[in-house]
Parts: C-alpha cells; sequence; structure tokens
C-alpha cells in the first residue's frame, strides 16, 4: 500500500506539480499573466526541453539548418533567450513574437529575417524518437523472455504488456481481418502502441515526456497517411472495381460518374478523420488541464483569498482530468487501431463473397415475388 501511494505521490508531482510551478513564468510579462502564452507555449514545439520548476533554463538540442551560405549545426543553448548565434558570415536566431516567422529560427541577412531550411531535432522530433525507442524496447522485452522462457507466462509489468498485445490483436486485429491478420498484425500493433506510448509520455512535463506529440495535427496526418497507403497498396481487385465501376444502376456511374465520384472522395475522408479525431481528442485533454492550472493564477492575481480557495480545487480537477487523459489516451490509440483495422478489412473484400450476397439477394427477391403470385393466384 506506501509503495502504491509512493507512486501516485511522483506521478501527481510529474503531471501537475511542474505545470503549477513553471506556469506562471512562462507568460509573465511585466508582471502580467498572459494565459494565452502559456497555453500554445506548453501545446507547441520548441528547440530546447524545458527544465521543471526552472522555465528559464532548457535542455538544448541540436540545431541544424542550411542557410545562404551552407550547411549550420549549433546548439539551441546558443540561440536560446532572444540571443543571436554567428557562424562565419552567417547570424542566426529565434524569431521575436512581432514576427511572421515566430518562434522559428531565421537568418539574418542585409538587416532582414529570412527563413533557412529547418532540419532541426526540436522537441517533437526528439519526443519521437524516444517514442520509438521505448515501443521497440518494449516488444523486444516481450520477444526475449519468450525465447528464454518458452513455456512460462510473464509477470509484473510484462505480463501486463503481453495481455494487451493478446487483447489488441484477438478482439481487434484477427476479429476484423480472420486469415488475414497475421499480414497486417505487425503495423496495427506497432501504430497502438505507438500512439498510446505518444500519449502518455504527452502527460508528463518532466524528461522525457512533455512534448504533445498527439495534439500536433502533422504526427496524426503521417499516421493516416501510412494507413491510408497499407489499405490501398494491399487492397484487392475487387475493391479497386467497386470504387470505379460500383454495382449500381448505369446511369448512376456511366456517362457522369457520380458514385465513382463519391467514392474517390470517400477515400480521401477516411484518413481525414483519422487525423481530425486523434487530434482534436489529445490536444482538447491538453488544453483542459493547462486552463485548470491557470485558474489558480487567473484568481490569485484578481483576489489572493479566492486565489487560496480556487488552488485546491484546480489541483483536484487537474488531478481528475489527468487519470480521465490516461483513459482516453488508451481510448484514441485503440480507436485509431480498430478503425485502421476496418478500413484495411474493407480493402480486402472479395469478388466471391459479392457473389454470394448477389444470390442471396436475388434468392430474396424470387421468394418475395413467387409469395406475391401466390397471392395474386389465391
Amino acid at each position: 500500500m506506501k509503495k502504491l501511494l509512493s507512486i501516485i505521490a511522483v506521478m501527481v508531482l510529474a503531471f501537475v506539480g511542474a505545470p503549477v510551478a513553471t506556469a506562471s513564468e512562462a507568460g509573465e510579462h511585466d508582471g502580467k499573466l498572459d494565459p494565452k502564452e502559456i497555453i500554445f507555449e506548453h501545446l507547441g514545439d520548441g528547440y530546447g526541453w524545458e527544465v521543471p520548476f526552472n522555465h528559464h533554463k532548457r535542455i538544448p538540442l541540436p540545431c541544424i539548418v542550411i542557410g545562404k551560405d551552407g550547411l549550420h549545426i549549433f546548439s539551441s543553448s546558443r540561440i536560446a533567450d532572444g540571443k543571436t548565434y554567428v557562424d562565419g558570415n552567417a547570424e542566426f536566431k529565434v524569431a521575436g513574437h512581432d514576427s511572421k516567422y515566430k518562434g522559428k529560427i531565421v537568418e539574418i541577412v542585409d538587416g532582414h529575417e529570412e527563413k533557412p531550411i529547418d532540419l532541426s531535432i526540436t522537441k517533437n522530433v526528439c519526443a519521437v524518437f524516444i517514442t520509438v525507442f521505448v515501443v521497440i524496447a518494449m516488444m523486444f522485452a516481450v520477444a526475449r523472455f519468450h525465447r528464454r522462457n518458452a513455456y512460462r507466462a510473464p509477470r509484473k509489468g510484462l505480463g501486463a504488456l503481453e495481455s494487451l498485445i493478446v487483447f489488441i490483436y484477438d478482439s481487434v486485429v484477427k476479429e476484423t481481418l480472420g486469415d488475414k491478420a497475421r499480414k497486417f498484425a505487425p503495423y496495427l500493433l506497432t501504430v497502438f502502441f505507438f500512439i498510446f506510448t505518444m500519449n502518455l509520455l504527452g502527460l508528463m512535463v518532466v524528461f522525457p515526456g512533455g512534448a504533445n506529440l498527439t495534439g500536433n495535427i502533422a504526427v496524426t496526418l503521417v499516421l493516416s497517411i501510412i494507413t491510408f497507403l497499407v489499405t490501398n497498396l494491399f487492397a484487392t481487385k475487387h475493391y479497386w472495381k467497386e470504387i470505379f465501376w460500383p454495382d449500381v444502376p448505369l446511369w448512376l456511374k456511366f456517362p457522369l460518374p457520380i458514385m465513382p465520384a463519391i467514392e474517390i472522395f470517400g477515400m480521401f475522408t477516411k484518413p481525414a478523420a483519422l487525423t481530425v479525431r486523434l487530434f482534436a481528442n489529445m490536444m482538447g485533454g491538453h488544453m483542459i488541464v493547462i486552463v485548470l492550472t491557470l485558474l489558480i493564477f487567473i484568481f490569485a492575481a484578481v483576489n489572493p483569498v479566492a486565489g487560496g480557495a480556487t488552488t485546491v480545487v484546480s489541483v483536484l480537477f487537474s488531478i481528475f482530468m489527468l487519470l480521465i487523459d490516461v483513459l482516453v489516451s488508451f481510448i484514441q490509440a485503440y480507436v485509431f487501431t480498430m478503425l485502421s483495422t476496418i478500413f484495411i478489412s474493407l480493402a480486402q473484400a472479395k469478388e466471391e463473397h459479392h457473389e454470394k450476397k448477389v444470390e442471396a439477394r436475388e434468392e430474396k427477391e424470387n421468394k418475395t415475388e413467387a409469395a406475391r403470385l401466390a397471392a395474386t393466384q389465391k
């Protein structure tokens, strides 16, 4: 019981303590609190990793840019806090709030800001590498255990991980794809654990967490495009026939291809739905937690007594919302995997299945017609 309470205390500190301590520093200008800046700074990307309880210090990351005179590699600490870095004849800095390149690395050319080709390892990019490493480590840990202990079931963490793998495979992949499950299981299981791990790391504030990956629409878009490619590159001939020449009356597909146009449009709405669903749900969860934390400082600025009372309520609600977000993290990874599995299964349709449906429909129509004729004769 004591160990459980210790774990909960550490989680609360990691999830709630750091934003409470740094929120007031993140958006203060001349003593005024700027909630908008705080929200977008925590949800956005950056060239360094914030240190909890000390917002002015960051873990530096490598900056890689291609400017007017070639490739430049330097630490993000050289351009932190508005500093300008001079490398030979090139000058680089992070654009200010009044620039159209706000928050991005720019090159100073003849007194003007120009956007170089930016290949920097930002916080989100680094978080993707960390997530990939964590997922690979988890999968290899399970595989190594079964290679060494063929007839034993893993316990504790590995047991829970294996149970989750079996649950996703049996209830989602195998249940939907049938005999094609083994072919697509590696991708579907990978995408589930990748999203789930990203979501959990995004809820943490301390390193290696804190990056809002699934709240970045570029990340969810890439995942959806991969599902789109897997779905269509491995699709059957019958799937493509149903798109370009569906089983509908001729006037709906010739001379005006009404149904083919609708089917093609539907091909692209599926990845769009995957992108927006994951992005919106995770972004909303992060924003709610940050806003609840900001209520402490907003009420404290208005009335210290009200701020003290609000602190307890806001922290409790923040903890509650973070616990809900842990559940949402699993649900969103599960939903993305389930929908990807359904889209892939629809693209694996075979001609014989279609013919059976047509025969069953014709048989039903014949029975209906026979019953109608029998009733008429009577």
